[in-house]
C-alpha cells in the first residue's frame, strides 16, 4: 500500500473535543471521525485494525467450537415482549415503527433472536452448541463520550452456548473465560476478570473482563494480596466493627436545628457516623421505598436493583419525600414508618443505640434499636465497598481503580429458554429445557482500550498483531532516484515475504514522515536514506522502544519477515 494513495487525515493539534487518550489519538492519527454524538465513521486505518481484532476473536471462538452466524439488527417488538425485556431496556432501546404501524427495535443484543433459533434443536444429542456473530448493536446511551469507549452504535462479538444441564453450562462458561484471556493477551490488553452484576441480562452469575485505565467509567475493587476482584456493583468487603450508642428503653426525639447531613450530626452532636442510620427514599418501579444504611456507608444503586428485582430505581424528588414522610432530606427516618416498605443494609442487623431522623425538620431520634423500632421488610447487601476496607477473603486493604469493560460473560441458565419454551428430548425420551450462556466483546471499544494501554507522548503504539501495518518503509528522499529505487526494492521484498507493509512515498520532509509513522503507531519503521545507503544499509526503528539499528540492505527483509 502506498501512503500517498491511502486516506490518512492526520491532525497536528489535539482535537478540543477529545476526552481520553484513545479518543485524542484515534482522531489525530486519522482513524475515526465523529458523525454525531456516539456515532463514528471508521476510516481505512481503523477498518484494518478492526478486521485484525475480529480475526483474533474469530480464531479463538472457532478454537472452542464456535459456529459463526449473522442475525438481523432490526427486531420485532413481540420477541422482546416475550422475554420481558421490552420494558426493562427502557430509554436505551432505539424503537421505531414500520409503515404498517408494527413496533420494532434496533437490537441492543441478541439473546432473544438466538434463543428463537435454538428452538429448532430437537434432541440432547445436538448439544452442546456454541454460536456467535459479529453484528452492529444500538444503544441510546445517555452519556456518549470518550470516543469509541462509549458509543451508541458499535460492533459486538456476541456468542451463546446451549447445553443440557448446569454442568454443561459451567463447562461452556469456563471455555469462554479461557478464550477471553487468550484474546485479550493477543490484543495487548492486560484484562482482569471480576465478579459482576448480571443486571438486565438476568441469570445466575457473570464475569466482566476489565482493562485498568484512568479513562474507564467502571470501578474495580481489587485485593493486591489475594487477587479478589469485583465490579463496584458487586464487590463486598469486611465491615470494620462499630460500637453502639447509649441504649434507651424507647427512642427519644431531640432537636437538631440546621442539621442536614451525617457530618453535621457527627460534629455538632458528638454522634459518630457509624452510629447513625442514613435514610434514603427511592422510587422502585413507581413505588416509594425507604433504604437504610449505616451513616458512613454509600448506597450502590445496582445492588438495590439486584436485591429487589426492580426494573427501575431513582431517588425520590423532594416533593415526593415530603408527601410521604412530612419532612425534608436530612431529617428522615424509618422508626414507626408503615407507609412504605423498608429495605436495610445487612450491616444494620442487631444494631442498637442508633440515631436517625425523626421525620420532622430539625429533629432526630436517638436510642434506636433497629430490630425493635423499625419494621424491615428485606435485608440485603446494599453498601458500596471502599478503598482501604479489609478484603472479604484475606482481610488486607482493598484498592479501587478505574477500568474499561472489554468483555462480559453471563450464565443465563433458563432465563430465555423458559420464556421461549425451548426444550429438547432428553436421554429418557422426555422433553427437558436447555440452559444458556451469553458472552460479549465490544470490538470498537476494544480498539479504544488497546490504545489506552499502548500509547506514549508521540502517538499510538499498536501491538503487531492488530497494527494497521506492521512495517512502514519510509523513503527519506523521494527526489533521489537511487533512494527511491532502494525503498521500492525493500517494500516489494516485504510484500513478497508476506509482511503487511506500507511505503511512505509522499513528497514530504523525512521528519514529517517520522512523526506521522509514530503517531499512527506502526510497530517497525525502515528508513531508506542517502546516508545509510552509502554504506549499503538502512535503519530499522522499533516503535515501542525507539531503538534504532543499521541493517544491511540485503538482510532487512529476512529480518522482518515472519518466521515460517
Amino acid at each position: 500500500m502506498r501512503w500517498s494513495q491511502l486516506h490518512i487525515p492526520t491532525l497536528r493539534q489535539d482535537p478540543a473535543e477529545a476526552t481520553s487518550p484513545s479518543h485524542r489519538l484515534l482522531l489525530r492519527a486519522g482513524y475515526i471521525r465523529q458523525l454525531m454524538a456516539g456515532h463514528y465513521s471508521l476510516l481505512p486505518l481503523a477498518v484494518r485494525v478492526r478486521t485484525k481484532i475480529m480475526d483474533i476473536i474469530r480464531e479463538e471462538m472457532n478454537r472452542i467450537g464456535g459456529q459463526e452466524f449473522l442475525l438481523p439488527s432490526l427486531h420485532p417488538a413481540d420477541v422482546w415482549r416475550r422475554s420481558g425485556r421490552w420494558e426493562i431496556m427502557g430509554e436505551e432501546m432505539f424503537r421505531l415503527r414500520d409503515r404498517k404501524g408494527t413496533d420494532l427495535a434496533l437490537g441492543m443484543t441478541h439473546e432473544e433472536i438466538f434463543t428463537l433459533l435454538a428452538s429448532e434443536l430437537s434432541t440432547y444429542k445436538a448439544l452442546p452448541q456454541a454460536w456467535y456473530q459479529f453484528q452492529t448493536k444500538f444503544r441510546d446511551e445517555p452519556r456518549s463520550k470518550a470516543g469509541l469507549l462509549r458509543t451508541r452504535e458499535f460492533t459486538m462479538k456476541d456468542s451463546y452456548s446451549f447445553d443440557l444441564d448446569e454442568a454443561g453450562l459451567d463447562n461452556a462458561f469456563r471455555q469462554h473465560r479461557e478464550a477471553y484471556f487468550r484474546i485479550f493477551a493477543r490484543l495487548g490488553i492486560g484484562a482482569i476478570a471480576v465478579d459482576a452484576s448480571s443486571g438486565a441480562m438476568g441469570g445466575s452469575g457473570s464475569t466482566e473482563f476489565m482493562s485498568p485505565s484512568a479513562s474507564g467509567e467502571d470501578l474495580v475493587v481489587h485485593c493486591p494480596t489475594c487477587g479478589y476482584a469485583a465490579n463496584i456493583e458487586k464487590a463486598t468487603s469486611r465491615v470494620r466493627p462499630a460500637s453502639d450508642g447509649p441504649v434507651r428503653l424507647a427512642p427519644e426525639r431531640f432537636a437538631t436545628p440546621g442539621v442536614l447531613t451525617i457530618e453535621d450530626l457527627a460534629t455538632g452532636y458528638d454522634m459518630p457516623a457509624d452510629q447513625q442510620i442514613k435514610t434514603l427514599v427511592y422510587v422502585l418501579d413507581g413505588a416509594p421505598t425507604l433504604v437504610l444504611l449505616r451513616g458512613d456507608h454509600q448506597l450502590n444503586e445496582q445492588k438495590l436493583l439486584d436485591a429487589t428485582g426492580a426494573l427501575q430505581a431513582r431517588p425520590a424528588h423532594a416533593e415526593e419525600i415530603a408527601d410521604l414522610l412530612g419532612a425534608s432530606a436530612g431529617s428522615l427516618g424509618a422508626v414507626g414508618v408503615t407507609l412504605a416498605p423498608v429495605i436495610a443494609d445487612e450491616v444494620l442487623h442487631d444494631r442498637a443505640g442508633m440515631v436517625t431522623g425523626a421525620n420532622i425538620d430539625g429533629f432526630h431520634v436517638r436510642g434506636v434499636d433497629v430490630a425493635r423500632d423499625i419494621t424491615v421488610r428485606q435485608w440485603a447487601d446494599l453498601r458500596e465497598a471502599a478503598a482501604g476496607e479489609p478484603c472479604v477473603r484475606c482481610g488486607e486493604p482493598l484498592s479501587v481503580q478505574k477500568a474499561i469493560e472489554v468483555g462480559h460473560i453471563f450464565k443465563l441458565g433458563r432465563r430465555y429458554t423458559d420464556a421461549f419454551d425451548v426444550t429438547v428430548l432428553g436421554p429418557d425420551g422426555k422433553r427437558v429445557p436447555i440452559v444458556m450462556g451469553s458472552y460479549g466483546i465490544g470490538v470498537e471499544r476494544t480498539m479504544g482500550a488497546i490504545v489506552e494501554s499502548n500509547h506514549d507522548d508521540r502517538g499510538i503504539v499498536w501491538p503487531a498483531a492488530v497494527a494497521p501495518f506492521t512495517v512502514c518503509v519510509t523513503v527519506a528522499q523521494m527526489n533521489d532516484a537511487e533512494v527511491q529505487k532502494a525503498g521500492w526494492c525493500v517494500y516489494d521484498g516485504l510484500i513478497a515475504a508476506g509482511v503487511d507493509a506500507i511505503i511512505d512515498d509522499r513528497e514530504e520532509r523525512a521528519g514529517v514522515k517520522f512523526q506521522d509513522c509514530e503517531l499512527i503507531g506502526i510497530p517497525q519503521r525502515i528508513t531508506v536514506g542517502k546516508r545509510r545507503l552509502a554504506d549499503g544499509a538502512v535503519e530499522v526503528t522499533e516503535r515501542a522502544s525507539g531503538a534504532t539499528a543499521a541493517v544491511p540492505l540485503d538482510e532487512v527483509v529476512a529480518r522482518l519477515a515472519p518466521k515460517r
